[in-house]
């Protein structure tokens, strides 16, 4: 393909304080960054990005006294990238296998974008295995799927892209094309002011250039949009009709491009346990990294109360 770079796995193997290491579970190998001892905290991180978005949470948290685990999702970085397995039932199985693989009974989850999603369909499906959630820069899915209808000048216009990767092979090749430049106009559009800076643009650009990356990433979005219309789609949709019954901290950029705040805020109607809210002006749709001091102080915060 004209223009694409050869990049492999190692290119998310980022140094530091943490220690990289696979974990096998729901039948796929998954990379994961891990440090610190304690209570498991599970990073879950969403699109166009991988494990390392979290890096300063994974320090912050760590030394709070957590043990902090950032994966790769399945199709993304360093794990595997099996060509099915995308569905959110699917996906909240790996989350559960996560934790017990590490030999945990339960976990704190945080989840940005698709990361976000997770946390709150795992939390509804398995509560057992959820102490408590934090949602970033995303919507609880029925209030999503709700503003998208309702609002044609608002969240539907702000989720266009969506149709978009719903077309076979455009948008894969769009990724990578000149060296993953979309994924770098995406982040700033999505971004709030001065975001990325040039490491993290670079980063993510490089990770969406790993093989099978592009496609397995936008089979996120494509089981989504195309599952509204059948059965498994359904079932979902019923079983998150039951309320998150788990503490959950949601942190959302007033400037959200991707997920308007109106929209995101509406989450609150499908928390039965304790919901915060927390709006943080001059951010975007990326808070963990846009406002890192920001948000690991209140992740620490509501870590603690639980």
């Amino acid at each position: 393909m004209a223009g694409r770079r050869v990049i492999d796995d190692s290119a998310v193997l980022v140094d530091g304080p943490w220690v990289h290491r696979d974990v096998s579970a729901n039948g796929v190998r998954f990379h994961v960054a891990e440090l610190g001892t304690g209570p498991l905290v599970l990073l879950l991180h969403g699109f166009p990005q991988f494990w390392w978005t979290w890096r300063a949470q994974i320090v912050a948290l760590a030394a709070a006294g957590y043990r902090v685990v950032a994966p790769d999702l399945r199709g993304y970085g360093a794990s595997d990238k099996p060509p099915r397995g995308y569905d959110q039932a699917g996906l909240s199985a790996d989350v559960v296998g996560l934790i017990r693989a590490l030999g945990e009974s339960d976990a704190a989850i945080v989840g940005h974008d698709w990361g976000g999603v997770l946390a709150v369909s795992t939390a509804v499906l398995r509560p057992a295995v959820v102490r408590r959630i934090a949602m970033l820069g995303i919507a609880h899915p029925l209030a999503m799927r709700s503003a998208i209808v309702r609002r044609p000048q608002g969240q539907f216009g702000a989720s266009s892209y969506l149709l978009g990767f719903q077309l076979p092979w455009q948008p894969e090749r769009r990724l990578v094309r000149n060296d993953a430049r979309w994924v770098a106009e995406l982040l700033a559009l999505w971004g709030g002011p001065g975001y990325p800076d040039p490491e993290a643009e670079r980063r993510y650009r490089d990770a969406m250039q790993i093989l099978y990356v592009p496609h397995r990433s936008l089979e996120y979005y494509r089981w989504f949009v195309r599952s509204q219309l059948r059965p498994d789609g359904h079932r979902f949709s019923r079983a998150l009709r039951e309320p998150v019954p788990v503490p959950t901290l949601h942190i959302h950029g007033a400037l959200d491009r991707c997920v308007l705040a109106s929209t995101a805020r509406a989450s609150g109607r499908y928390v039965a346990a304790a919901y915060e809210w927390l709006l943080i002006d001059g951010v975007g749709h990326f808070p963990h990294e846009e406002a890192a001091d920001r948000v690991n102080g209140e992740l620490v915060r509501w870590l603690k109360d639980g």
